[in-house]
């Protein structure tokens, strides 16, 4: 039986992160490299926030939903990888066992977000392309001020009986995190508890939580797909599908990093694979986000004109 209180068992203070001892490249080179992606995440989503919440002609559903996406691209990136440039700029690979158990939960939450809005803005979609006339109505401000709360508040749940699990388990072997953030496979690894409850539970959390986005989001593009088919001109179907094939992109990134990711057993645990991985999940999604959004969008690309013009 699990303690569910938010202090291991085995008295831990502290893991050591083990972070790329495999790589080659000199620390500081990695850290310059780090740095500069984390600059452009935060450059990107921040210009994409600005845009979209000082642009009145902006204030849309698809524009609101979009702002929050890049909130939660700033914040996951946030939660790892200032932490990851001090440990490679100081070589001090040292987190708190509450650090650790911090980062893991908002390493949880910010997934999971992900997955609400996604199939959230989805929805958006299928309403914009199956009901054109009554998007008004369903997707009202109040309706989208709803959607948005529900979609905060309900990821902030999943993560908590997942960090108490973790927070709970003996760690008597080797307290070396072999990876560059605190997650849950290499932390199980650590544990010389028997394991398989935990991850029974993370598994059943987990599939709860992505298979209600997954099938949300599915629906939606099953509904869309034959809408956009129904179509008879050529240049009505081109239309229909631009409006949606921005998400639809971000979806394929997001679900197929996400798979390779989280849906296999601790005892695959591959150190360098999940590290390249999580890696594409934590730097490539948040990079890619902005391009995804707003390189074909005119819409986009006028407000950005308006906002470097203001005084």
């Amino acid at each position: 039986m699990f303690n569910l209180s938010l202090r291991s068992p085995s008295r831990v203070v502290e893991f050591t992160v083990e972070c790329f001892p495999d790589i080659s490249l000199n620390q500081i080179n990695l850290f310059v490299i780090f740095l500069l992606i984390y600059l452009n995440i935060i450059l990107g989503n921040i210009t994409v926030f600005l845009c979209i919440t000082l642009d009145s002609h902006l204030h849309t559903p698809m524009y609101i939903f979009l702002c929050s996406l890049s909130i939660v691209d700033i914040l996951s990136s946030s939660n790892i990888l200032p932490k990851l440039l001090y440990m490679l700029f100081t070589q001090q690979k040292i987190i708190t066992f509450n650090g650790c158990m911090a980062q893991l939960y908002f390493f949880i939450y910010f997934t999971c977000t992900e997955f609400f809005l996604l199939a959230v803005m989805a929805y958006d979609r299928y309403v914009a392309i199956c009901h054109p006339l009554h998007y008004a109505l369903y997707m009202s401000m109040k309706h989208c001020a709803l959607y948005l709360v529900g979609t905060w508040l309900a990821a902030a749940l999943e993560p908590v009986l997942h960090t108490l699990f973790i927070a709970n388990l003996s760690f008597c072997s080797s307290l070396q995190v072999n990876h560059f953030f605190c997650d849950i496979s290499p932390l199980l690894t650590l544990s010389c508890n028997d394991t398989i409850h935990v991850e029974i539970a993370t598994y059943v959390l987990g599939a709860i939580v992505g298979l209600s986005a997954f099938t949300l989001t599915l629906l939606s593009y099953v509904f869309i797909i034959i809408s956009i088919l129904h179509i008879k001109s050529a240049e009505g179907r081109r239309k229909a599908f631009f409006t949606c094939a921005s998400h639809l992109t971000s979806v394929i990134i997001f679900y197929g990093t996400s798979l390779f990711l989280h849906v296999r057993p601790t005892s695959t645990y591959a150190p360098t694979q999940d590290k390249i991985f999580s890696l594409l999940y934590i730097i490539l999604i948040p990079v890619l986000n902005p391009l995804i959004y707003t390189m074909k969008n005119k819409q986009f690309k006028e407000a950005f004109s308006r906002l470097i013009r203001l005084p």
